[in-house]
């Protein structure tokens, strides 16, 4: 599922990135790679979502959040 369908305090492992070869090289490049754990700070569709990894913190646009598919830590 993308990440973009996630809600605020839930936590995902990243699956996959969809995209074009220069976003996804930018989203590993900011350690957005499979198997990393993300947690949801903020959601306010149809706005940025704020997003923890790797100790950082990231806002990203939904068209970005739609080609970030990820397993939600809960198994659904």
């Amino acid at each position: 599922m993308p990440l973009a369908f996630l809600s605020e305090g839930e936590e995902c492992d990243i699956v996959e990135v969809r995209g074009g070869r220069g976003l996804v090289q930018h989203l590993f490049d900011m350690g957005f790679t499979p198997s990393t754990r993300v947690r949801v700070l903020k959601s306010n569709p149809p706005g940025p979502m704020l997003v923890e990894i790797r100790d950082s913190r990231v806002a990203l646009g939904k068209g970005i959040t739609i080609k970030i598919i990820v397993n939600r830590s809960d198994g659904r």
